[in-house]
C-alpha cells in the first residue's frame, strides 16, 4: 500500500458489497475484505491476491493498519457493526439505510461527531452526475415554482426476504427528493401489498406532503415486468425527466405545463432539452467522496444527518403501512440536530452554530453570534453577541471572545488567552459604542495566556507566543513573543520555524519555499503576503483560496436543536 493513503475494509462481498470491493480496489485503497462466506472469500482471494482477506469483523476491528470500513451487510447488522467501528476509532461508510430505526442513527451520528470520525451513508443518488445537474436547474429557478415530484423504482426481482420493497428500494428515491428540495415531509402516507410472502411488503406506493406544498410520490416494486428508475420533477413553469435506464438523454428538460388565458387552463407543449452530464460511475464517485472527506477532514454530502432524515421518512412509512394507510406526521422541516453540546453549556437560540461543532462544559455562545463547521469550543468560554468564527477553529478553556473580534478559519485560541473590545474602560462608563475590532486571519495560533489588544489583526499563520502581549499588527507568518509583542522570527503555514539563508527559507517539514521582504515573508508558491489582499489574487495557491472571508455557510442557518451529550 502507498504510504499516507487512506486503508480500507470492506465487510460484506456479496451482491452490491463486491461493487465497493471493486471501486476502492480500482482506487488503490482496498486493505482488507471480510465476508462470513468461505467460497465467497476464497474467489475473492483469488480475484485479489494482493489484499488481505478476513472472516472475522473483531480482527477487521482490531488492525491498526485499517483506517476506514466499509459496511455492506443486512441492513439489520448496520448499526451495531457501525458502532463497534466508532469505538474502533475509525471511519464508517455505511450503505443504505444508516440503520433501522432514526434514533439509533442519531446515536451513530453522536458518536462520530465525538470522536471526530467520518460517517457516511450510502446514498448514491446523490452522486449520478444527472442528479447534481438537475439540483443545479432547480436552485436557478428554470422549472419556476415546484408543484410536486414523483418516482418510479420497479424491477422483477432482486426478492428479499429480510426486508421489504420499502427500505430495499424507497431509500434512494428518499435522498434524492429530500436533496432535491432542502425540505422534510411535514406527513407521509403508505400502502402496499403482499404477494410473496404475508409479512413482506413487494408492492409500496408512499405519498409525501411539505409544508412548502410540494407533493411527492414515490412507487417502488420488485415485481413489475420492465425495468424503470425514473424522477419526475414538475414545476409550474417547466419538467424535468431523469430516466436512468437509457443510455442516451438520462435528463431531459421538458418546455410544457399549464397557461391561463381567458381564466382556463391551456395545455403549453413546447419542446425536449436533453441536457448533457458527466460520464461516470455514480458509485466511483461516492468511493472518492468518501476519502476526500477523509483525506481533507470535510463532511460527506451524505452524512450521518443524511442518513437520520431518510431514516425518519422510513420508519414512519413503515408506520402507516403497518397501519393500512394510515398519515403519520412529522416534523416538516424541523432539521436534525447539527451540533452537539454539553448539557451544562448554554446556546442562545438566536446563534447559529455549524454542523459538527462541539460545546463543552459551562460554555455560553451568546445571541447573534456565528460559528462555523467542526469547531471545538473549550470548556468555560464564552462567544459574544454577534461574533462571528469560521470553520475548523479551535479555542480552549477559559477564553472569552467579546464582541467586535473576527475569527476566520483554522485558527487556535490557547488556553486561558485574553481578546479586549475597548481601548479604555471604565467599569461607571458605557463603551458599547466605542467596541474596537479585531480580526485573526486564517491558520493564526495564539498561545496560552496571550493577550491581543483590540483593533489589530492578526495575520493569517501568524503565530502569537504564550504570554505575549500584541499592541499592534502582526504580519502574515510573524512569530511574535513578549509585552509588548515583538517580531522573532517567521513560521510556516504548517506551524515550522523558518531559517532563512539569503532571503530565502524552505520549510523543513512541508518543503514550501519562502522568501523574505520589507516588512513580512512570502510563499513562491502563491506569492501571499507580498500585499494585504494578496489572497484575493486569482493567481494564489489553492490554499490561499480557501480564505473564509469571514462568510459563514449557508448550511449553518438550520433551527438551533442541539444535542446535549454527558461526555467530553
Amino acid at each position: 500500500m502507498e504510504k499516507n493513503m487512506t486503508n480500507i475494509a470492506v465487510v460484506g462481498t456479496g451482491y452490491w458489497g463486491k461493487n465497493l470491493v471493486r471501486n476502492f480496489n480500482e482506487l488503490g485503497v482496498l486493505h482488507t475484505v471480510c465476508d462470513s462466506n468461505a467460497p465467497t472469500l476464497h474467489s475473492l482471494r483469488e480475484k485479489y491476491p494482493e489484499t488481505e482477506s478476513q472472516s472475522s469483523f473483531q480482527h477487521v476491528l482490531q488492525n491498526p493498519a485499517i483506517d476506514a470500513v466499509v459496511i455492506a451487510t443486512p441492513a439489520e447488522t448496520h448499526f451495531e457493526m457501525a458502532k463497534m467501528t466508532l469505538l474502533a476509532n475509525k471511519h464508517i461508510f455505511v450503505e443504505k439505510p444508516l440503520a433501522l430505526l432514526a434514533s439509533d442513527a442519531e446515536e451513530l451520528q453522536k458518536l462520530a461527531v465525538h470522536k471526530n470520525l467520518k460517517l457516511m451513508t450510502g446514498h448514491i443518488l446523490l452522486y449520478h452526475p444527472a442528479i447534481i445537474k438537475l439540483k443545479e436547474i432547480l436552485n436557478s429557478g428554470e422549472l419556476g415554482k415546484i408543484n410536486y415530484i414523483y418516482s418510479n423504482r420497479l424491477n422483477l426481482g432482486k426478492i428479499r426476504s429480510e426486508e421489504n420493497i420499502l427500505w430495499s428500494f424507497a431509500p434512494h428515491d428518499i435522498s434524492a427528493i429530500l436533496h432535491l428540495l432542502d425540505e422534510m415531509p411535514s406527513q407521509v402516507i403508505a400502502q402496499g401489498g403482499n404477494y410473496l410472502n404475508n409479512d413482506i411488503a413487494d408492492v409500496t406506493t408512499t405519498m409525501l406532503s411539505f409544508k412548502s406544498g410540494v407533493k411527492g410520490h414515490i412507487f417502488v416494486s420488485w415485481l413489475h415486468p420492465d425495468k424503470e428508475q425514473k424522477l419526475i420533477v414538475v414545476g409550474d413553469k417547466k419538467m424535468a425527466v431523469f430516466d436512468d435506464t437509457v443510455n442516451q438523454g438520462k435528463l431531459q428538460i421538458h418546455d410544457k405545463g399549464v397557461e391561463w388565458i381567458n381564466r382556463q387552463p391551456v395545455p403549453r407543449k413546447n419542446g425536449i432539452t436533453f441536457i448533457p452530464i458527466d460520464n461516470y460511475e455514480p458509485l466511483k464517485a461516492e468511493c472518492k467522496h468518501f476519502l476526500n472527506c477523509i483525506e481533507s477532514d470535510i463532511t460527506p454530502i451524505s452524512d450521518g444527518i443524511n442518513g437520520i432524515r431518510v431514516l425518519k421518512i422510513l420508519n414512519a412509512c413503515q408506520e402507516s403501512l403497518i397501519h393500512h394507510g394510515t398519515a403519520v406526521k412529522l416534523n416538516g422541516n424541523n432539521q436534525p440536530k447539527p451540533f452537539i453540546a454539553h448539557e451544562t453549556a448554554i446556546v442562545d437560540t438566536t446563534s447559529l452554530v455549524g454542523k459538527g461543532t462541539k460545546i463543552w462544559h459551562f460554555s455560553h455562545v451568546m445571541e447573534g453570534a456565528q460559528i462555523g463547521n467542526n469547531c471545538n469550543i473549550g470548556q468555560n468560554v464564552v462567544i459574544s453577541p454577534d461574533v462571528k468564527i469560521g470553520n475548523n477553529v479551535k479555542i480552549q478553556d477559559n477564553v472569552s471572545v467579546y464582541s467586535g473580534v473576527v475569527l476566520e478559519d483554522d485558527v487556535f485560541c490557547g488556553p486561558s488567552m485574553v481578546f479586549t473590545n475597548v481601548i479604555n474602560p471604565r467599569s461607571q462608563i458605557s463603551r458599547k459604542h466605542e467596541f474596537v475590532n479585531t480580526l485573526v486571519k486564517k491558520g493564526a495560533t495564539i498561545g496560552a495566556n496571550a493577550t491581543i489588544i483590540c483593533g489589530n489583526t492578526i495575520g493569517s499563520s501568524a503565530f502569537i507566543g504564550a504570554g505575549a502581549v500584541v499592541t499592534k499588527d502582526v504580519p502574515n507568518h510573524a512569530l511574535v513573543l513578549g509585552n509588548p509583542a515583538g517580531i522573532a522570527g517567521w513560521v510556516c503555514e504548517c506551524g515550522n520555524r523558518l531559517n532563512f539563508d539569503n532571503d530565502l527559507s524552505i520549510c523543513n517539514n512541508c518543503s514550501k519555499q519562502y522568501q523574505k521582504f520589507d516588512g513580512g515573508i512570502k510563499c513562491l508558491e502563491c506569492n501571499c503576503g507580498s500585499s494585504p489582499e494578496i489572497h484575493n489574487d486569482d493567481d494564489a495557491c489553492n490554499d490561499c483560496k480557501t480564505q473564509s472571508n469571514n462568510k459563514i455557510e449557508e448550511e449553518l442557518r438550520l433551527p438551533q436543536e442541539v444535542d446535549y451529550c454527558s461526555i467530553y
